[in-house]
C-alpha cells in the first residue's frame, strides 16, 4: 500500500471534465492538409529531409532529428509535400515556425512497420534508440525528448518509474479516456519503460475523481501479471505538476533546479507510455494522439483521435464549433493554456486539449487592480514560492532577486492568479521574466565568449611580438658574435657602412 503525501498549497477550480464524455473515443475527418512543425518538443528543430513535390506515406521520416535534443517528424498518413515554410503555429507567442505542410490524397497508404514483440530479448540502448526514432517527446504538456529521460546515464540509476495520470487541470479528459480505452497498452508501455530504465519498481498514480481509468488499469495490471501499483490519491490541482506528483506518491521533493533522475525516479505520462509500446511492439512512429475537444462553444465535445498536424479550426469544424464574436480558443486548460490566434495552427504531439468556452462560461478577465498584500498566492502556490515578491522583481526586471526567489522553480500552473482577488495575471509576468532572463543568459553567455577570444587574441598577438623580438636579439647577437670573430669592430663597421651609402646617394661624408 502506497503511502500518500500531501503537497503545499493547490486549488479546487471546477473541474467541468464530464462536459468531454471521458471514456469515448471517436476519429476525426481526415484533413485535406496537415502542417507538421519541425519543432514539436522542447530542444534543436528537426531538418527536413524532403522536397516540395514529394509523394510520401503514411510513417515516413518526412524530418531527422538533430542532435541528442531532438526527434523526428513523420508523416500521419500519405499525400503529397506542397510546400515547406513559416506557417503559423499554436503558441503563446503568437509567432509562425518552419513547417511541412502536406497535402492528404485520402489513400491513406503507409510504409510496413517492423515491431519487437520480444522486446525482453533486446539491449535497452536499442530500445532507446527506437523509441528516439519513433519521434516520442512527453506529450504530458512539456514535451521533453522521451529518449534522453530514458537515458539519465550511469551517475543516476533509476530504481521508479512513475507514470502521472493525475490529469489535474479542469476539462481535459484525454489521459482518462486512454487509461479506459487502452488500459492493456499502457500497462505493456510502462513494462517497456521500466525495463529500459532497470527500475525494479513501477507505480501508476491516477487521481480519485477517475474511478473508471482506476479499475481498467487496475483490472489490465492483474491481467498481465504485472508487479506494478496502482495509487488513487485526493484530487487536487495542480497535482499533476512533476514534482508535485512525486511528493504525493514517494514523499520525496526533486532538488531545485534538478530533475527526477537525481532522486532515483523516471516520470512520464500515460500517452508517452503508450506509444512507447506502439514503437516498440508494433514498430510504429508517433503520428496521432487523442485531443480533447471541450467548452460550451462545441455541439459535439468529447475526445478524438487525430493526425498530428491537423488544423486546430478542423477539429473544430468536427465538433460543431458555434463560433461567438471574438470567441476565444484555448489550447490546453483554463489554468495552463493560451488563446491560439490562427485556427489554420496545427495540433502538434503536445496538444492534449481543445478549448471553446462560450463568453458566460469563461469570461474575458477583469482588468487588474493593484495587490493588496492578502497572502492568498503565496499560500496556493504548490511550489512553495513567494507569488507576491516574484511579482515586484518581475515588474521591476530584477534578475538577481528572482534567481534568488526561485522564479524558475514556478511550473506556470496558474493558482495564484486563480485565488488574486486584485485579478493580476501573475503567471504572465513569471513568463516574461523567465524569457528575458533566459535572453539575458544568452547574452551573458555570448559577451563571455567574445571576451574570451579578444584575451585570446591579444594573448596570440603579444606571444608573436616576443617572438618577434627574440628573433631580432637573435641575430643582432649573431651579427655581433661573427663581427668579434673577424676581428671587426662591429660599431666602427656600422659608421663605415653609412658613410658608404652617402658616397652613394651623391653626399658629402
Amino acid at each position: 500500500m502506497i503511502e500518500i503525501h500531501d503537497i503545499h498549497g493547490g486549488i479546487h477550480p471546477p473541474e467541468r471534465k464530464s462536459l468531454s464524455r471521458p471514456g469515448e473515443l471517436r476519429d476525426t475527418t481526415l484533413p485535406a492538409r496537415l502542417i507538421l512543425p519541425l519543432r514539436q518538443h522542447l530542444g534543436v528543430p528537426a531538418k527536413a529531409i524532403v522536397e516540395v513535390g514529394d509523394a510520401v506515406l503514411g510513417g515516413q521520416v518526412l524530418a531527422q532529428a538533430q542532435g541528442v535534443m531532438s526527434v523526428p517528424v513523420h508523416a500521419p498518413t500519405s499525400g503529397t509535400i506542397s510546400a515547406i515554410e513559416l506557417r503559423p503555429i499554436a503558441h503563446a507567442s503568437g509567432l509562425e515556425d518552419t513547417c511541412i505542410v502536406l497535402e492528404t490524397d485520402g489513400a491513406n497508404e503507409s510504409i510496413r512497420c517492423e515491431g519487437i514483440p520480444e522486446w525482453q530479448t533486446v539491449a535497452p540502448s536499442l530500445l532507446v534508440e527506437r523509441i528516439r526514432e519513433a519521434g516520442i517527446a512527453g506529450m504530458g504538456g512539456a514535451g521533453f525528448p522521451t529518449a534522453v529521460k530514458l537515458n539519465p546515464g550511469a551517475a543516476k540509476p533509476i530504481d521508479t518509474l512513475m507514470i502521472n495520470g493525475t490529469e489535474c487541470e479542469p476539462y481535459i479528459t484525454a489521459d482518462d479516456t486512454l487509461m479506459q480505452c487502452q488500459a492493456d497498452a499502457l500497462v505493456e508501455g510502462a513494462k517497456i519503460l521500466a525495463y529500459v530504465v532497470g527500475a525494479e519498481r513501477v507505480v501508476i498514480g491516477i487521481e480519485d475523481n477517475k474511478p473508471i481509468a482506476i479499475s481498467r488499469v487496475t483490472a489490465a495490471v492483474q491481467n498481465a501479471s504485472a508487479d506494478i501499483e496502482v495509487a488513487s490519491f485526493p484530487t487536487k490541482y495542480p497535482s499533476g505538476g512533476e514534482k508535485q506528483f512525486i511528493e504525493i506518491l514517494t514523499g520525496q521533493q526533486v532538488p531545485s533546479g534538478g530533475i527526477p533522475a537525481d532522486i532515483g525516479l523516471v516520470c512520464v505520462n500515460p500517452g508517452t507510455a503508450v506509444a512507447a509500446k506502439e514503437a516498440i511492439v508494433d514498430g510504429k512512429p508517433l503520428t496521432h494522439r487523442i485531443v480533447t475537444l471541450t467548452g460550451e462553444a462545441l455541439g459535439k465535445p468529447g475526445n478524438v483521435t487525430a493526425c498530428i498536424g491537423t488544423p486546430i479550426g478542423h477539429l473544430l469544424g468536427d465538433a460543431s464549433l458555434s463560433a461567438e464574436a471574438r470567441q476565444r480558443i484555448i489550447h490546453g486548460g483554463p489554468m495552463m493554456g493560451f488563446a491560439v490566434s490562427d485556427l489554420d495552427a496545427p495540433i502538434t504531439k503536445i496538444t492534449n486539449c481543445l478549448l471553446a468556452p462560450t463568453a458566460r462560461e469563461l469570461p474575458p478577465p477583469a482588468p487588474a487592480k493593484p495587490c493588496i498584500r492578502c497572502g492568498h498566492c503565496a499560500e496556493a502556490c504548490p511550489a512553495s514560492l513567494l507569488p507576491q515578491q516574484l511579482y515586484w522583481y518581475a515588474r521591476a526586471k530584477d534578475h538577481e532577486q528572482l534567481s534568488e526567489h526561485r522564479l524558475l522553480d514556478c511550473i506556470e500552473c496558474g493558482a495564484c492568479a486563480y485565488v488574486c482577488p486584485s485579478q493580476i495575471p501573475l503567471v504572465q509576468y513569471y513568463r516574461a521574466a523567465k524569457g528575458q532572463m533566459r535572453d539575458s543568459e544568452q547574452e551573458k553567455r555570448r559577451s563571455d565568449n567574445s571576451r574570451e577570444r579578444f584575451e585570446a587574441r591579444q594573448t596570440r598577438l603579444e606571444e608573436e611580438a616576443l617572438a618577434k623580438e627574440a628573433k631580432r636579439a637573435a641575430r643582432k647577437a649573431a651579427a655581433q658574435e661573427k663581427a668579434a670573430q673577424d676581428g671587426v669592430d662591429p660599431i666602427q663597421a656600422a659608421i663605415e657602412r653609412a658613410q658608404a651609402r652617402k658616397i652613394e646617394q651623391g653626399e658629402t661624408p
